[in-house]
């Protein structure tokens, strides 16, 4: 079977633009949560989010623009970032693939449409490309457009799992022949009104902290109570070792495992023993004993029952092993990315793997007796050397994906 490893990277989120910048600011603990910059029009609300910074759209016409909604604008820029990273020159495109992960794809665009069709502009007429900006395959479908990329583009929509998804399944596409290289990620912009107020109904949004509103998320603290909405999108560049190694390319790590389960027992409520499950495939899938991670990239969302939840599937998984490992969550730094988290994490491990530099759980200073794992609290943690790394995201619908990269020798 083929070995597959990592040549490019590329981000856009909250912490950072470009994985050095996002990295450093995990390292740091310097959190990209705050208020958010738009106001709406139908309501005051000082929402509380995670926004990427301003970035250049350099390289597209306005026209090109006004049809592409901000999840594909940023995917798009991700992918582009990523295979700039990679140096990557392919002859036979036709083997190449695209898979990519959203949560809700084109919300903004769809969120615009009903604003216009609902209210006082009920007669205006809508944009051509409203249909094609919405479609949960936008993202995958531009990214192939644009790169010429004809093998498969595949659209993973699985919630907060979709990114993981679409990238394991990109590992099991080049493993098995069915592809050369592959770009895969996720993106999510779902800072609209309607998104807001629906995770705001369902009690998921953390509490703001008004004396530091940055600090507000706090997984796996006695004093959490939610996780902060925010936008990104990641997208790795991945290829059959044998031809990155000989072409020369800066190889980051081997993709080595993929786990993937369903709870099948609630659509909202975690299972323990699903993610548990998830977390001994991905491990079986890439060999490896439970003392060969070093690392663990939680999922982490800050929400009461989500993290004893992925406490005790660690446990479950590692056993007595789960005492020795490192955990955190950057989700207190960067937010839930959504769709794009998946992917967006296993970047922040797949640093932490490169710089031997663990990022903190930031906000940490409250403990919970149930949450009793070490989270590398508030501060990052070098270490010796760091053989492989696990990044974990779980769904609602009870999906779970765990990813897990090793050093490449």
């Amino acid at each position: 079977m083929k070995r597959v490893v990592v040549t490019g990277m590329g981000i856009l989120s909250p912490c950072g633009n470009d994985p050095l910048t996002f990295f450093s600011n995990l390292v740091a603990a310097r959190s990209g949560i705050g208020h958010h910059s738009r106001t709406f029009p139908e309501d005051s609300t000082p929402w509380l989010t995670g926004e990427i910074p301003p970035f250049s759209t350099a390289g597209f016409t306005p026209m090109r623009l006004n049809t592409l909604d901000r999840t594909t604008l940023i995917a798009l820029l991700a992918a582009r970032q990523a295979l700039a990273d990679a140096n990557l020159t392919i002859d036979d495109k036709t083997r190449a693939g695209v898979y990519w992960g959203t949560g809700l794809g084109g919300a903004n665009t769809m969120e615009e449409s009903y604003r216009q069709s609902l209210g006082h502009t009920a007669r205006a007429r809508l944009k051509p490309s409203t249909v094609v900006m919405t479609m949960n395959n936008a993202a995958a479908s531009e990214i192939s457009l644009e790169t010429g990329f004809s093998g498969p583009a595949y659209t993973y929509s699985v919630a907060c799992a979709s990114a993981a998804i679409g990238i394991g399944e990109a590992l099991r596409a080049i493993r098995n022949g069915y592809c050369d290289c592959a770009v895969a990620g996720g993106a999510d912009s779902l800072l609209t009104l309607g998104s807001l107020k629906a995770w705001q109904a369902l009690q998921t949004l953390a509490r703001v902290d008004t004396a530091n509103p940055g600090s507000s998320c706090r997984p796996f603290a006695a004093d959490r109570s939610g996780f902060v909405l925010a936008e990104g999108a990641g997208a790795l560049v991945l290829e059959e070792a044998g031809a990155a190694v000989a072409r020369g390319a800066v190889i980051y790590a081997e993709l080595a495992g993929f786990g993937s389960t369903s709870d099948a027992s609630h659509i909202t409520k975690p299972s323990v023993a699903g993610q548990a499950r998830a977390m001994r495939m991905a491990l079986a899938d890439a060999a490896l004993a439970c003392e060969d991670i070093g690392y663990i990239n939680a999922h982490g969302t800050a929400t009461t029952a989500g993290d004893v939840s992925e406490t005790d599937a660690i446990k479950a998984a590692f056993g007595a092993t789960a005492l020795r490992i490192p955990v955190s969550s950057t989700k207190a730094l960067h937010g839930h990315v959504m769709g794009a988290t998946g992917a967006v994490e296993l970047i922040a491990a797949l640093m932490a793997l490169r710089e031997n530099t663990l990022p903190p759980t930031a906000h940490l200073r409250m403990t919970d007796p149930a949450c009793d794992l070490d989270y590398v609290p508030n501060t990052a943690r070098k270490v010796a050397h760091l053989r492989a790394v696990m990044s974990n995201s779980f769904a609602f619908g009870g999906n779970n994906a765990v990813l897990i990269a090793r050093r490449f020798t």
